[in-house]
């Protein structure tokens, strides 16, 4: 990823921020998003129940604000992301899906 030097210093008040919803297999997610040149920084929540409606290939950082969820990857394998953690994974290196039993909310840069 490169940050762009033509972004200038900005704070963002996330309650300003309009949101978006958006439905998945079950359960729905409410996106607040900034872009940033080709860099997309966002505030998502994940209602309980969630699961994602497609498997995705972009590349994320993701940060658990509060709640967990489950993400599995194409092989089977699932990892559990809790408050106060994070992953990290590259553009087309593991498709990777979510669910979320009870909820979840998240800080992505993508």
């Amino acid at each position: 990823m490169h940050i762009d030097n033509n972004i200038p210093f900005t704070i963002t008040s996330w309650d300003q921020i309009s949101t978006e919803r958006h439905e998945g297999t079950t359960g729905f997610a409410t996106w607040k998003v900034l872009h940033f040149g080709d860099i997309r920084v966002r505030e998502v929540v994940y209602s309980p129940g969630y699961l994602a409606d497609h498997w995705c290939e972009k590349g994320h950082i993701i940060y658990c604000v509060e709640g967990e969820m489950t993400t599995e990857l194409d092989d089977g394998r699932k990892f559990i992301l809790k408050k106060g953690m994070s992953y990290q994974v590259g553009d087309n290196a593991s498709r990777h899906r979510t669910f979320s039993e009870s909820g979840v909310k998240l800080f992505i840069v993508d």
